[in-house]
């Protein structure tokens, strides 16, 4: 599969432009006692937070309007699969489930736009 997730139609492939942002931070419980000592411990199974950044420059209104739509679609509630590049997986690809809860679209001209997404991996089948 290539990076990027399929739309609405099933067969067109929305590709992220190239310098997309993957952050990552580590879900834990912490507790601090007076003298500086500290406790920490993993909360949960699933303790990775995983965000991803992505852009769609310049797209036609049509292309945008087709993003837009499917992220309306999901309603910020609703996984949808998610490609990657990975570095971990020997330079290949790695599919996640992810939400958009946010999109920004800006105005290029008359004819074109452009979609800023946050992704955000949600851990479910």
């Amino acid at each position: 599969m290539a990076i990027g997730f399929t739309l609405l139609d099933g067969s067109t492939q929305a590709i992220p432009d190239r310098g997309l942002q993957h952050s990552t931070r580590n879900r834990t419980l912490k507790i601090s006692f007076g003298d500086g000592y500290e406790q920490r411990l993993v909360d949960g199974i699933n303790h990775k937070i995983q965000t991803f950044n992505v852009r769609f420059n310049n797209r036609t209104d049509d292309d945008a309007d087709d993003i837009i739509a499917f992220f309306d679609n999901k309603k910020g509630v609703t996984a949808f699969d998610y490609t990657y590049p990975d570095t971990n997986e020997s330079g290949g690809e790695k599919t996640i489930k992810v939400v958009c809860e946010s999109y920004n679209l800006t105005y290029v001209n008359d004819e074109h736009s452009s979609v800023d997404a946050t992704f955000r991996r949600v851990y479910e089948s």
